[in-house]
Order: C-alpha cells, then sequence, then structure tokens
C-alpha cells in the first residue's frame, strides 16, 4: 500500500484540529460568559421558578371591571345602572317591626273625608315600601267595623325607599256619614298592615264617625307615596 505524503498527513490533521475547536466553540456559545441562559417566558404562562423552586403567580385581569384606555392605562369600568338598582333592591321591604304608623290630618271636600296614612322607618337601616297597606276599622274590644277597604282604582304603585326616619303615605277616603246616610260606627283603632307582612300596627282613631254599612259606606285606600300627606 502507498504511504500517503506527509503534505496530506498534515493537512488531515489539521481539518480534524479545526472540527474539534469549532465544537468545543458551539458547546460554550451562549451568553458570552459561559453560564447558561435565563429561560425563555412565553405570553400567557407563569413566571420562571426562582427562589428555590417558588414560581411567581400569574395574574389575571377581569375584563368585567377593568379596560384599557386611550393612554394604555388600566381603566376601572362604571358600574352599569342595572347593577345600581340592584343595590338598592338589596336594601329590602320594610318590615312592620321597622316601622311607626300614624294618621295625619284630615282634609275634607265635598263630602269627603280625606286621611293621610303614615308609615315612619324606625329602624337604623334603609328599606321600601310598595303598593297598598291593608287597614281596618276596630271597636275598644278589637272587633272589625265594616268591611275592609277597597283598593282605588287607577293607583299604580310604585316603591318608596325610606332611610331612617324618613315616610310614606297612602290616602284613606270615606263619604261622611252625614251626608251619605250610611250607618256611622265610631272606631276605637285602626289598624294599619304595612305592604307584603302580615302583622299590623294599632293606631288611636281620632278621626270620628265612618261608614259601617249601608250605603255609600265604602272605604277606599290609595298606593304609598313618598312624604306624610301634609
Amino acid at each position: 500500500m502507498a504511504k500517503k505524503s506527509p503534505s496530506v498527513h498534515r493537512t488531515a490533521l489539521l481539518a480534524g484540529t479545526a472540527a474539534l475547536l469549532g465544537l468545543l466553540t458551539a458547546c460554550g456559545s451562549g451568553s458570552g460568559s459561559g453560564t447558561a441562559s435565563s429561560p425563555t417566558t412565553l405570553p400567557g404562562t407563569a413566571a420562571p421558578a426562582t427562589d428555590g423552586g417558588t414560581s411567581a403567580p400569574a395574574t389575571a385581569t377581569d375584563s368585567a371591571t377593568q379596560s384599557t384606555g386611550p393612554s394604555g392605562e388600566a381603566a376601572t369600568a362604571k358600574p352599569s345602572k342595572t347593577a345600581t338598582s340592584a343595590a338598592a333592591a338589596a336594601s329590602g321591604r320594610c318590615h312592620t317591626s321597622e316601622l311607626r304608623a300614624s294618621v295625619g290630618r284630615n282634609d275634607p271636600g265635598a263630602g269627603q273625608e280625606n286621611f293621610p296614612i303614615v308609615l315612619t322607618n324606625a329602624s337604623s337601616r334603609t328599606c321600601t315600601v310598595r303598593g297598598f297597606p291593608g287597614a281596618a276599622f276596630v271597636d275598644a274590644s278589637g272587633k272589625q267595623l265594616g268591611p275592609d277597604p277597597k283598593r282605588q282604582s287607577g293607583s299604580t304603585p310604585t316603591t318608596v325607599t325610606l332611610a331612617p326616619g324618613r315616610s310614606a303615605w297612602a290616602g284613606l277616603t270615606f263619604s261622611n256619614p252625614e251626608v251619605s246616610g250610611a250607618h256611622p260606627a265610631t272606631p276605637a283603632a285602626l289598624l294599619v298592615t304595612p305592604p307584603d307582612e302580615r302583622a299590623s300596627l294599632k293606631v288611636t282613631w281620632t278621626g270620628g264617625q265612618v261608614p259601617v254599612s249601608g250605603n255609600s259606606s265604602s272605604v277606599f285606600l290609595t298606593v304609598f307615596s313618598p312624604g306624610s300627606g301634609a
């Protein structure tokens, strides 16, 4: 077998050395200082583990409450009207135990007697009343006088919000028995039941005679409105 010339042997040796140096250079490349390169964080993933393996938690932004303004800064969204209405409704209706009842001054006219039934919020919270009260005239023994009052047609219920100490009123009206000819009686008290409640409040009646039977003996009630009806 023919021997390779010294020049060919040298060329092969130099090529092998260059390949070895290139391989070592590739293995040592990275940050340029010989340290491992920093791990890459992809969008939407948690941060790399640090401090002994404790990973930094990912933070999510609630799109329902926060948005990005034109300047790129986060802007808090304003609560909707529906949310505001729901918050107001959450206060709940006024219960009988939270209210104080009274009967205001008569405002007579054209043979009619007109009294405001007033409910005042005696509690420390805000609550609501809506619709018609219940009412019944009773004698000293608690026996009801006359039929239940009727609801005035055409009255549209609205929700009345009562802060502590605030009042709402509903009208109680009937024809004067001396004018209508109805059979009269003088009640000892008026029982008032707040809307959607079962328990009643007892108010001493000082308004004189009321119709309890016969023609034009009906007593009518209206829905609650804000104020005392004065």
